[in-house]
């Protein structure tokens, strides 16, 4: 069986990297602008291809990898930040992480990639009156998703009948490490191209 491989966009340190590669995932490249992160990744994945600001990049032109993660930023989703949402300057990038992925989808006669992996704060279930995760949503699925009856996201749900499958769950890290870690929610979503 050919191992799956992995591609980092708004990589930080590593992380989702560093998790693929415990599981047998490779991590090809990932994308980072600022320089210390970069270092930190590069020490622990020297054979990683660095390729800057996401901004810059083609998803045709870039590596094709079998899953694609990303954990946008989140200072406009955050309950300290401005709370502007994925309208914001910084949260907006989230809209390039989509482009990449599409880019890369219509350039492999969408094979590639078959997973995407999106993480953020809590946050993105209620800023502009709950609008913003519902954008999230339709960015992935590229359909119009309703609003749930309740008004209100889930802790977890999912998309069903398009392509992708998207589901996602809210999860916090002080269940997930040892010791024990302060409260730390985030909802992790998965997109399924691949059916």
């Amino acid at each position: 069986m050919p191992e799956l491989t992995m591609g980092s966009l708004f990589d930080g340190i590593g992380v989702f990297p560093l998790a693929a590669s415990r599981h047998g995932i490779v991590p090809v490249w990932a994308s980072e602008i600022v320089p210390d992160a970069i270092s930190i990744t590069k020490r622990h994945f020297p054979e990683m291809i660095h390729l800057g600001d996401i901004t810059a990049l083609s998803g045709s032109k870039i590596p094709a990898v079998d899953v694609i993660t990303f954990g946008s930023p989140c200072q406009n989703f955050s309950q300290i930040g401005d709370k502007s949402g994925i309208q914001g300057v910084k949260s907006s990038l989230f809209y390039q992480a989509i482009r990449i992925i599409d880019e890369m989808r219509n350039a492999s006669g969408n094979r590639f990639p078959a997973i995407a992996v999106w993480e953020n704060v809590m946050g993105a279930f209620s800023t502009n009156d709950r609008m913003d995760f519902r954008a999230v949503l339709s960015a992935f699925s590229d359909t119009e998703v309703p609003m749930p009856p309740s008004g209100r996201w889930g802790n977890a749900g999912m998309v069903r009948g398009g392509t992708p499958d998207v589901c996602w769950r809210l999860m916090d890290a002080q269940y997930w490490a040892s010791p024990r870690l302060a409260r730390r929610q985030r909802i992790f979503l998965v997109a399924d191209f691949g059916g």
